[in-house]
């Protein structure tokens, strides 16, 4: 399968489509055609998460008593370790939670800060002529909220102890588990980018020592041991979160960043918090569909279906090219203003209720033309690798919940004897003066990981997420289309085919200046894909950028929870 991958990059469309061809899918008897499977149903509990292994961590947890919120970070926890591709404890989370005690909706940021002690004048003079933050080495490293997260779920939501939540990951991390076959491909991919830019990494055999143990990244099948993360989590287990924010962690971290030339102190691992906010909604076709705001890219997904709902989707047909094409310019459009308006609310507030406007989406709607690809589009006037995953329980508690240490596996850089990779977030800041996303000292930048939630009539309807970078809106749009448009069941809903737009302007400063290039999977036929080009689309292959998908359905009327998990990873949902 990688290898099919890597033989697509660079080929022409034809090619690629070539370089998949195989013995084909066999026949489903029932469902739709295209389904990898059934959806899971459960009554008691369920959990959708991108490795087995955590999955069933999650399940054990919900039958032991435990609450959707205590399966969640148990098997993140687990996740840390067996897909260190997409995540880990040095990287940031961000979560929205269904309590069915209160009926409400309550969205956690837990994203970190930038160094206290780096100004922009310092960071730019570091730089010099460089136009963009760098990917790896310790000046994109901020401080990594996935811990404080996890603690602020538990305080709120939580019933079990956290020794017990966190003791399944500590165990896999001293014993070992087998790499599974997705995650071992992009393990060994993140570790070829990781040498092409050793030069800019000031320490590489923390890493080496950590996560090539045989002087590669180990292969599918082989088992994989990180005792060093394993003492880390006893750590926090024992500790709780002071220990990685006041006490030896911080003090661990603070002496290796210092070894490195980075900037992060103990004292700004001492004043981080997560964040409690308000998830915000746009109602699409009668279902409210929620996303966190600002400093995350939530909104450009609301901000796509306003722009949506005009139009008679079912009527177009799924993925012809009609269809694409004004899913593809509505995109544009949202992601012209993530670009000027996403930014950090305590710096630069984001002007949420005027985007999120259906007067404002009626303006903006006159842009789109079905006959044209727009190659060029600015914001309105208003006066990177993750992993997602969704637990529910027999209380009716729904857990959102996404995790990432932004691009790859991250900075590059291990802490000494700690077992895991600080995060690159700070790529994504904006080095121009006056832009919302501008660099500054305990700042956070502009997020792409975005959980999801859909209410129907008050009651919940779908926890749910795509991940991978500027995919992620797009994602959810083409997730909810096939659900409500399409009537797809919430399994087939993440194996039909999909598109992925990129090439937009970014908040970190990139413009778009040719329309992008869109990639389409290799199911939508070549009659699409001519016309398409005629509207002037420039179309290129995208392997393995689709994202990954993760969803739980809730069915009031059979009270009955139906999950899915994304057939592009090496996902399962399971309950009980």
């Amino acid at each position: 399968m990688m290898a099919t991958v890597s033989a697509c990059l660079g080929l022409t469309i034809v090619s690629c489509l070539a370089a998949f061809a195989g013995p084909g899918g066999g026949d489903r008897v029932t469902g739709s055609p295209f389904a990898t499977r059934s959806p899971v149903i459960a009554q008691h509990g369920i959990a959708a998460t991108s490795q087995p292994l955590a999955t069933q961590i999650a399940i054990d947890i919900l039958k032991s008593g435990g609450s959707a919120v205590d399966a969640a970070i148990g098997a993140n926890a687990a996740l840390g370790l067996m897909e260190p591709t997409g995540n880990g404890i040095g990287g940031d989370l961000f979560a929205i939670v269904w309590d069915p005690k209160t009926r409400k909706l309550y969205g956690l940021n837990a994203s970190g800060r930038a160094p206290e002690g780096l100004s922009y004048e310092k960071l730019k003079a570091l730089l010099g002529d460089q136009k963009n933050m760098p990917l790896f080495g310790p000046l994109p490293v901020t401080v990594p909220g996935a811990v404080d997260g996890w603690f602020s779920l538990h305080g709120r939501f939580g019933k079990l102890p956290m020794k017990q939540i966190l003791a399944p990951a500590i165990r896999y991390a001293q014993e070992g588990f087998p790499v599974s076959q997705v995650i071992a491909g992009a393990w060994a991919s993140n570790a070829r980018r990781i040498d092409r830019e050793k030069a800019s990494i000031p320490e590489l055999d923390n890493f080496r020592k950590t996560y090539l143990p045989k002087g590669r990244a180990p292969q599918e099948g082989e088992i994989f041991k990180n005792p060093d993360l394993a003492r880390s989590l006893q750590k926090i287990a024992d500790g709780g979160r002071d220990v990685f924010y006041k006490g030896e962690i911080a003090e661990t971290i603070d002496g290796y960043m210092r070894k490195v030339g980075g900037f992060l102190r103990r004292s700004d691992f001492e004043k981080h918090t997560s964040t409690w906010v308000e998830p915000v909604s746009v109602n699409y076709r009668g279902y409210d569909v929620y996303e966190l705001p600002p400093n995350g890219q939530g909104i450009a997904a609301l901000e796509m279906l306003n722009l949506l709902e005009a139009y008679d989707l079912k009527k177009m047909g799924h993925n012809t090219a009609d269809y694409l094409q004004v899913q593809v310019e509505a995109k544009k459009l949202a992601f012209a203003d993530r670009a000027r308006y996403y930014a950090d609310p305590e710096f630069s507030p984001t002007p949420v209720a005027k985007l999120l406007d259906k007067k404002y989406a009626n303006e903006r709607r006159k842009l789109i033309d079905l006959a044209h690809a727009q190659p060029r589009l600015t914001a309105g006037n208003l006066g990177g690798d993750t992993i997602y995953m969704t637990v529910a329980d027999g209380s009716g508690m729904m857990v959102s919940l996404i995790q990432s240490n932004y691009l790859g596996m991250g900075s590059g850089l291990v802490a000494d004897g700690l077992g895991f990779m600080f995060q690159d977030r700070g790529a994504q800041f904006n080095l121009n003066a006056g832009h919302p996303n501008v660099y500054a000292p305990r700042k956070r930048p502009f997020h792409t990981i975005i959980p999801a939630f859909v209410t129907k009539d008050g009651e919940p309807f779908l926890s749910f997420g795509v991940m991978g970078g500027d995919m992620q809106p797009q994602g959810h749009v083409q997730i909810l289309c096939n659900m409500i448009d399409f009537e797809m069941d919430v399994q087939a809903a993440g194996d039909a085919a999909r598109y992925y737009h990129t090439g937009d302007s970014d908040p970190d400063g990139d413009l778009m200046i040719d329309g992008g290039s869109l990639a389409l999977e290799t199911s939508i036929g070549q009659a699409v894909r001519s016309e398409l080009e005629k509207r002037g689309h420039r179309l290129a292959p995208a392997p393995g950028a689709y994202g990954g998908y993760q969803a739980i359905q809730w069915d009031p009327i059979n009270r009955v929870y139906r999950g899915a998990s994304e057939m592009r990873k090496d996902g399962q949902v399971s309950g009980y």
